[in-house]
């Protein structure tokens, strides 16, 4: 016999009650009725179901508010002060000649993509993908670097840690510091740690 359009309805809802039962249980939700709990649902998994034009997912993003994930994620800050380095300027005799745009990741000079976790380190994060980028670039070896270790080290001026930073602050440090280590060898951790001397002898890459 064939379901009816609301019975229909009722078994897709159990299903989904189900998966946020088995898949979100990285937030605990406080003690309350299952109407409560519904609404606590879709406030938070309503974006993931509802009609898009791109795919979303349950994941460990799906439970958290944009305001948790602003927190969480976006650390960048913008410098105390304006400071100005020394260069050269651009010159390029045939500009015509510049391709319109370019894939890098296509050229093999963009590493996976990694997770910051629930810490305000974009700005390392940024820094050492183009630093990867980078040393690909000029020496044609993809090394995925340490972020742990810039956050961990770089402490100066504008860069704290999971609380924000700036990319020139990093781009400094590697530099003075004579560059960073693996990823293999500091690997990443998503908490605050201390610089570790050891680590000195292991620097991978350097700009």
């Amino acid at each position: 016999m064939a379901l009816t359009l609301g019975r229909k309805f009722i078994i897709a809802t159990l299903l989904v009650l189900g998966l946020w039962a088995s898949q979100a249980g990285a937030r605990t939700l406080p003690e309350s009725s299952m109407s409560e709990r519904h609404e606590q649902w879709m406030a938070r998994y309503g974006r993931v179901a509802g009609n898009r034009l791109y795919k979303l997912g349950i994941n460990q993003f799906a439970d958290i508010t944009n305001e948790e994930f602003q927190a969480s994620h976006n650390g960048y800050k913008k410098p105390s002060q304006l400071r100005q380095s020394e260069g050269t300027k651009f010159r390029y005799e045939n500009v015509s000649a510049v391709l319109a745009s370019i894939d890098w990741r296509k050229k093999g000079a963009v590493t996976p993509v990694k997770d910051q976790g629930q810490c305000g380190r974009c700005w390392a994060f940024s820094k050492i993908a183009a630093t990867e980028g980078i040393i690909q670039i000029t020496t044609g070896k993809l090394i995925s670097l340490s972020e742990q270790e810039l956050a961990d080290c770089d402490t100066s001026g504008d860069d704290h840690g999971c609380k924000g930073g700036c990319m020139e602050d990093g781009f400094e440090f590697i530099v003075k510091n004579k560059g960073v280590a693996t990823e293999a060898t500091c690997p990443y951790t998503a908490t605050d740690g201390t610089y570790d001397t050891k680590k000195e002898a292991s620097r991978a890459a350097t700009i």
